[in-house]
């Protein structure tokens, strides 16, 4: 099975998490901050949701390796705990003494504190409802003829995806591929050359043009476009989502059975950074509508499982 770029999204594969900083042990005798090991956590969760090297995120935030391996061990720089003393004694949050965009009117303060200790279903709800009442998007309870294969590489969106197409006899669009069309290079040179945040923008844009052209369609997402919040808010609202998951190790044989030994060449913990990158985006992919797991039976049978659950949802005749 095929299927966009593993890590990330086309570009080169995450290298060690440590490839030029050694790891170290925690120092005995001093126990670290709780506040800066949790600092710490969020930060290397976040980078393994996006898919990058700590090198492209220290050039990224021009701060050195050792600065941000010092972060992502909980060993950052001490000052923050003097903006947390701060706000513990005006009673705010730490956000809200940084200026964070949800703090800065009643309004965002009054939803903030609606939605504070909302469980996982409820939450749901108010994004769903507050995008439909905004008409920007959120996510919608029903079926849509486009529907969106989402996952890592190697889950099978390609393949899946072209077999899912031609069943139902709808066009079929690889996004990785419109993404090249409007950039004029391919998805490596896009990062190389302008950067992930480019990148971003031309994926956004080529999700909005098949939107409009195509009422109905299969379309293969890239793996990392539910790191940006706006664009998979589009694609919840405006499609049938559908998870393809598959175990890390078909994944990886997938991906190498391409062609592409980058990952095993460019990173002697390629398989543990595989791991980190569905962990990370896992909560994600979990909002679509179907799941399915692409590892547990051959091609024939997973093709049919997953076109069985899409006729279904979609009520087109088995």
């Amino acid at each position: 099975m095929t299927s966009e770029a593993l890590l990330p999204d086309q570009a080169a594969p995450l290298a060690p998490a440590a490839a030029s900083v050694p790891e170290r042990a925690p120092q005995r005798g001093v126990a670290k901050n709780p506040f800066l090991v949790s600092l710490g956590e969020r930060a290397r969760s976040l980078r393994a949701r996006r898919g990058m090297t700590r090198k492209a995120v220290a050039a990224a935030a021009d701060v050195s390796e050792r600065h941000l391996a010092n972060l992502e061990y909980g060993e950052g720089n001490a000052s923050i705990l003097v903006l947390l003393q701060v706000a513990g004694a005006l009673h705010c949050s730490l956000f809200e003494l940084l200026g964070d965009v949800t703090t800065v009117n009643p309004e965002w303060l009054l939803i903030r504190e609606l939605l504070e200790n909302a469980n996982e279903a409820n939450l749901r709800k108010a994004r769903i409802a507050i995008g439909e009442a905004l008409g920007t998007g959120g996510g919608t309870p029903h079926a849509n003829p486009r529907v969106a294969l989402v996952g890592l590489r190697g889950a099978g969106k390609s393949t899946l995806g072209q077999m899912l197409a031609d069943d139902l006899g709808y066009p079929f669009v690889e996004l990785s591929r419109e993404i090249e069309k409007f950039a004029g290079c391919s998805v490596n040179e896009i990062q190389n050359l302008y950067g992930m945040n480019a990148y971003r923008r031309y994926e956004r844009r080529a999700l909005e043009e098949a939107i409009q052209i195509y009422p109905e369609a299969v379309i293969a997402t890239p793996g990392g476009l539910v790191s940006d919040p706006a664009t998979f808010n589009q694609l919840l609202t405006h499609c049938t989502t559908v998870w393809l998951h598959a175990d890390p190790e078909d994944h990886m044989k997938r991906v190498l059975a391409q062609g592409d030994t980058r990952p095993m060449a460019n990173s002697r913990e390629a398989m543990e950074d595989l791991k980190s990158i569905l962990a990370g985006r896992a909560a994600f992919y979990s909002k679509s509508q179907l799941k399915l797991d692409t590892s547990a039976q051959p091609l024939h049978d997973t093709f049919q499982a997953l076109r069985t659950m899409v006729r279904e949802l979609l009520q087109l005749p088995a």
